[in-house]
C-alpha cells in the first residue's frame, strides 16, 4: 500500500502516449471491448459452478449527503395523491431521474464521457462529437448488446489485511499482482477487472464524506498493469480514480488514461461486499460477469446493476 507521490503533466502526458499506443489496434470504435471474443464469452460461461447469482451494482441513493450533493429522485406519479382507491383498476407509477456521473450510484462511463485536449478516445474531435442532443460517436450505445466476459475480483484490502483502503490511499500494480499471488487467480485478456478498495464497507459503517477531497483509488501507473494484460473492462467500489489526484493539473487521471487513452469502458461505485466473502467462501475470484446498461442512444453513460454468476 503506498500514498501517492505527484507525477508531472510531463510525466502523466508520456503515460498517455505509452497507453494510447498499447491500446488495441483498430478498435477506436468499439475500444477494449473488441478484446473481448465469442470463445472467451463461452469460456467466461464454463466459469459457473454453483450457480449463485450476486449483484454488483449499489442501490439507488435518493439522499443528499457530502458524496451525494445531486442525489437522484424517485417519486410515485400516480394515484395522484398517492392513496389508492378502494374500487375499481388503478395503476400505480412513478417517474426517476439521476446525476448519471455522480459519486454514489453505480454507473457505466462511455467512450465519449472523457474529454482531454479538446479529443475523444481515439483522437476524435469531441466538437464535431458533442452537442446538447448528446453524443453522435462513442456513447454507451457501443454496449448496446450488453458486456458478458470473465470477471476477475482483485480485493486490495484483504491483501493487506484490513476492512478498506483509508480515503487517500493509491494502488500500484504492484498491488494488483500480489492480491493475484494471493487469490490464486491471474488477470488476462478480455477480462473485466474488478478492483475492491474496501469504499462501499467505509462509507457503509462510518458514513459518507467529500469524497471529492480524499477517496482511496488506483495510481494512473498502474494502469500500465491493464494495458499489459489487455483488459476490457474496469470497475472499482470508488470511482477507480484516488483523490487527492497523483497528477498536477488533472483531477482524474485514471479516467484519462482508461477511457481516453485505452478505450475502457468504466464502471464506478458498484458494491463488492456481497461478493467478495462469496469468493472467498468458493475459494475463487474469478466467475461470469454480466454487464447489462440501458439502451441510451446518444447517452455518456448509464446506471448499471452488474451480475457476478459464479
Amino acid at each position: 500500500m503506498w500514498s501517492p507521490s505527484e507525477l508531472s503533466e510531463a510525466d502523466f502526458r508520456h503515460l498517455h502516449r505509452r497507453l494510447s499506443a498499447k491500446a488495441p489496434g483498430g478498435a477506436a470504435r468499439r475500444g477494449a471491448l473488441a478484446t473481448i471474443t465469442g470463445e472467451q464469452v463461452l469460456a467466461a460461461v464454463r466459469e459457473v459452478r454453483t450457480g449463485r447469482t450476486v449483484s454488483l451494482g449499489a442501490p439507488v441513493d435518493t439522499r443528499g449527503g457530502p458524496d451525494n450533493a445531486d442525489p437522484a429522485r424517485h417519486w410515485l406519479t400516480a394515484p395522484a395523491d398517492g392513496h389508492p382507491g378502494s374500487r375499481g383498476l388503478e395503476f400505480a407509477r412513478d417517474r426517476f431521474a439521476m446525476n448519471v456521473h455522480g459519486d454514489v450510484d453505480s454507473h457505466l462511463d462511455a467512450l465519449c464521457h472523457v474529454v482531454y485536449d479538446g479529443t475523444l478516445h481515439g483522437g476524435r474531435p469531441a466538437a464535431d462529437a458533442l452537442s446538447p442532443d448528446g453524443a453522435s460517436a462513442l456513447s454507451v450505445d457501443l454496449a448496446s448488446d450488453g458486456i458478458t466476459g470473465r470477471g476477475v475480483l482483485l480485493d486490495i484490502p484483504r491483501l493487506h489485511g484490513v476492512p478498506w483502503l483509508e480515503p487517500g490511499t493509491a494502488v500500484k500494480a504492484e498491488d494488483l499482482v500480489a492480491a493475484e499471488a494471493r487469490q490464486g487467480v491471474r488477470v488476462g485478456r478480455g477480462d473485466i477487472l474488478l478492483v475492491r478498495v474496501g469504499h462501499r464497507r467505509r462509507r457503509e459503517e462510518l458514513g459518507p464524506w467529500d469524497v471529492a477531497g480524499a477517496r482511496a483509488g488506483l495510481h494512473p501507473t498502474a494502469l500500465e498493469f491493464l494495458a499489459e494484460r489487455q483488459v476490457a473492462v474496469l470497475g472499482g467500489d470508488g470511482n477507480n480514480d484516488t483523490a487527492p489526484s497523483a497528477v498536477r493539473g488533472v483531477a482524474y487521471p485514471v479516467h484519462v488514461l482508461a477511457v481516453h487513452a485505452m478505450g475502457l469502458h468504466l464502471l464506478d461505485y458498484l458494491r463488492f461486499e456481497d461478493l467478495a466473502p462469496l469468493c472467498a467462501e468458493e475459494g475463487r475470484w474469478s466467475f461470469l460477469c454480466v454487464i447489462a446498461p440501458l439502451r441510451l442512444p446518444k447517452a455518456t453513460g448509464s446506471p448499471v446493476n452488474p451480475l457476478a454468476i459464479l
